[in-house]
Parts: C-alpha cells; sequence; structure tokens
C-alpha cells in the first residue's frame, strides 16, 4: 500500500458507498443464525470477508476453535511505528429469526425503497460491511492510516464467545500486538429525543455479564402428599425475590459523564446526587442511560418437574443478571441473600463490567467524526446495558469502545431493532456510517 496518509481530499469514493450496501445484503443472505450451544456456522461469511481483504492486498488469517466456527483478522500497516495500534472488530454470527414474522425473507438482503432489510442490519453485518468498504476504499487511493488497523471479524458474540473473540484472546494474542483501543458496535447512532434534537451516543463502558444458573433441591415425592421441602416451592420463592429486588442505584464515571452532558444539553441542573430526579427532566433522553445506574436480575428461564403427580427432587431456573462496572461483588452477595439457604446459584456464563475513559484522544476523534459528517448533532458518552466482544478483548489491555456510526431518521428505533422483528437499515445511513468510519480510522 503506498504512503499517503491523512484524511485526504476525497474521503470513501462513490465505490465505498456501493460496495458497503452490497456487502452488508450479501452477508445478511448468508445465514449465520447462533442457536447457542455450537449450533451456528460462520464459516462462509468468513470465507466472504476475507476474499473482500485479500482483493484490497491485505493478507487475512483464517482462525477456528471448532470447525465451520471461523475467525478472519487481518492488519494493515500504519505509517508511525511507534504509535499504538487500533482493533476494529466486528461479528459475524446473528440471533435466530422467524421468517413468518417479518415483512420480508429476514436472509434475503433485500434492498428496497433505500432500506437493507435482513437479520443483521444493524447487529452487526453494516458494521462488517463498513469496515471492508473502507479497507478497500485505502487500497484504491493508496492512503495509510497513522496507527495499525487491526481487523477481526468474530465468531460465536452471540453466545459464549468461546468459539470466537474469546478463542483469538486466549489463543492468537500476537496478531493483537500493540493493539491499546478498539472500536465495534452499538454507537454513534441517531437517537431523536422527540423534539428536534438529535443525539449520537459513543459506548464508553458495557455492564458486564452474569447468567445464573440456580438449583433447587428438595425431598421428591407425591404430589398429594404434604411435602414442605418441594424444590419447585423454593425455587419459586427465590426467583420471586430476585425478580422483585430493587437494586441500589450506583453511578460509575462513564454514567456520571453521560448525565452532565444531556444535563448541559437540556439546560438542567446537573445534579448527580439525585439520579432519579434528574432521569425525569430528560425526557426520551433518559432511556440512554436509565439501563445502566443499577445492576439487574431478570429471571427467564424455568425447568422442573416431569408429570403433574410428582414432585421433583430438583428444580432449575436460569436469570440474566447484568452488573455494573465496580459493583461484581455487591451482586454476588445480594445473589447470595436472594437465593436462601435452599437455592444454589452458579455464574453459567460470566464477563467483566468494562470502563473507558471518555477524556482520551480516541473518543475526542470519534466526536470529531460524527460531528463533521451531522454538525447538527450532539455527541455524548454512555454505557451500553448489553455486553460485546470488547469484554473478550480486554482481556488483552484493549479498552473498548462502541462506535458503529448510523445517521437514522426520525421514528426508525434502532435499539428495538437489535433482536428484533423487521431488522433493516437505511442505505443513506450506510452511506453516513462508511464516512464516518473512514473519517476516524485515517487520524486516529
Amino acid at each position: 500500500m503506498a504512503e499517503q496518509t491523512g484524511t485526504g481530499p476525497q474521503g470513501v469514493d462513490a465505490q465505498a458507498l456501493d460496495e458497503v450496501v452490497r456487502f452488508t445484503s450479501d452477508l445478511i443472505r448468508i445465514d449465520t443464525t447462533n442457536r447457542g450451544g455450537g449450533d451456528c456456522r460462520e464459516r462462509p461469511a468468513a470465507e466472504y470477508a476475507a476474499e473482500r481483504l485479500a482483493e484490497a492486498g491485505l493478507e487475512p488469517t483464517l482462525l477456528e476453535r471448532t470447525e465451520g466456527r471461523t475467525n478472519v483478522v487481518a492488519r494493515i500497516e500504519g505509517t508511525d511505528p511507534s504509535a499504538d495500534a487500533l482493533l476494529v472488530h466486528g461479528h459475524l454470527d446473528v440471533v435466530p429469526a422467524e421468517a413468518a414474522d417479518w415483512s420480508v425473507h429476514p436472509f434475503s438482503g433485500e434492498v428496497r425503497d433505500g432500506v437493507v432489510w435482513g437479520r443483521g442490519a444493524v447487529d452487526m453485518k453494516n458494521m462488517d460491511a463498513m469496515i471492508l468498504a473502507v479497507a478497500r476504499t485505502w487500497a484504491r487511493q493508496g492512503v495509510r492510516p497513522r496507527r495499525d488497523i487491526v481487523i477481526a471479524f468474530t465468531a460465536d458474540e452471540e453466545a459464549s464467545a468461546e468459539d470466537g473473540s474469546g478463542f483469538l484472546a486466549d489463543r492468537h494474542a500476537a496478531l493483537f500486538e500493540g493493539c491499546t483501543e478498539g472500536v465495534s458496535e452499538s454507537g454513534a447512532f441517531t437517537f431523536h429525543d422527540g423534539s428536534g434534537r438529535q443525539i449520537y451516543p459513543i459506548a464508553a463502558g458495557e455492564r458486564g455479564t452474569g447468567w445464573l444458573k440456580l438449583t433447587a433441591r428438595g425431598r421428591a415425592g407425591h404430589g398429594s402428599k404434604v411435602n414442605r421441602e418441594n424444590a419447585v416451592t423454593r425455587l419459586a420463592a427465590a426467583i420471586t425475590r430476585i425478580g422483585e429486588h430493587e437494586w441500589p442505584l450506583r453511578l460509575t464515571p462513564t454514567v456520571g459523564a453521560a448525565l452532565t452532558e444531556l444535563a448541559a444539553l437540556y439546560g438542567v441542573d446537573p445534579d448527580l446526587s439525585d439520579v432519579d430526579a434528574l432521569l425525569a427532566k430528560l425526557g426520551p433522553a433518559a432511556k440512554l442511560v436509565e439501563a445502566t445506574v443499577r445492576n439487574s436480575s431478570n429471571p427467564t428461564m424455568l425447568d422442573a418437574g416431569y408429570k403433574v403427580n410428582v414432585i421433583p427432587g430438583q428444580a432449575v431456573a436460569h436469570v440474566d443478571g447484568r452488573f455494573l462496572y465496580g459493583c461484581e461483588d455487591e451482586f454476588r452477595d445480594t445473589l447470595d441473600r436472594l437465593t436462601g439457604p435452599d437455592v444454589d446459584w452458579e455464574f453459567a456464563h460470566r464477563e467483566v463490567a468494562l470502563q473507558a475513559p471518555v477524556d482520551s484522544p480516541a473518543f475526542a476523534g470519534m466526536r470529531a467524526a460524527v460531528e463533521e459528517f451531522a454538525p447538527e448533532g450532539h455527541v455524548v458518552p454512555y454505557c451500553m446495558s448489553g455486553g460485546t466482544d470488547a469484554k473478550q478483548f480486554s482481556r488483552l489491555g484493549i479498552t473498548g469502545y462502541g462506535f458503529a456510526p448510523l445517521k437514522l431518521p426520525e421514528g426508525f428505533d434502532y435499539q428495538a431493532l437489535f433482536h428484533g422483528v423487521d431488522e433493516r437499515v437505511p442505505v443513506e445511513a450506510l452511506h453516513f456510517g462508511v464516512r464516518v468510519l473512514d473519517r476516524f480510522l485515517r487520524t486516529a
């Protein structure tokens, strides 16, 4: 690749605008449904991505822990060997979709009325396509960024990540040598507050993941007999306590920064001593913050018994738990208390909470890139309520941000489409995204 650096006079070219749409559509048509338990095959999508990178003169590496669960890693060398590298990553798998519920087939990749339809349109084959389009633009223009850019397309993000980013971090750390920061999904999208303001939240943190398995044991017996050691009753009591528990407010630095910037935007007193009152003053924008001011624990699955007249000796439940940065010990202690002496609990899956600085050069660069193409927008930091592959990459000392830019029209509920029916993304949003991503990565 030639030695041109900087943003250059053109930014992305017309071919990149065409390719980001085509790549999104093509990737959607490759069914990479992840049903959990290893039931997924990302290899066809990985091969597609690797071919597009190879066409741009890069040397992608395909890596598998399990056959068919394929990851792709490539490096674009920067012009400053002393600079830290930057990771840009996206996952290739998607959650299931029931075709009967959709307006179009979820794996059609149909482009209709300026919108690309299908599972993965926002989570997150759109970002995968942006990454590919930017890399190919640079190859055509002879552009090299200042920092090394490491590109990773991962498997298994929608389940445990054991075959994806976890495998890469644990077994192939050398491929990410020098990376200090990373960007991926769920940030820099347009949030319309209903009063004309356009907010672009950039993620600088994630709650930790605590998926729990609860097991209650008791005395099996006939359903007609008195039984004070009923496992189902014990489990139901514990689940009720967990589901009804009101977690106390806990304010992390990222969420505090989000509230402070939103308060300034709305001209209200940024009183962080009464967060609930402050949230009430922010109107619809409170949705960006309200799920991340507390830990949470939502019962989601129950499994007990095999016949109506038999009291089982064991009952099992699952809980989707999430904890804030610095609050895992409190989360564990509270679960010990809520489950009580007759119910055991364990982590079925656990990943760390993350926090990234909002005063870093990287965050400033992301803010500047969004503001260049959306000068009417207001960039604010926020914390994700869920999690991404950034958790696994944090094992390598990589600080993660959510930055998958999209300019969306009013009434387009981006967050509701994650894992939702009729997932789709406007063509113009993809064009905006590839321009902003290109601007940030060239100058990062």
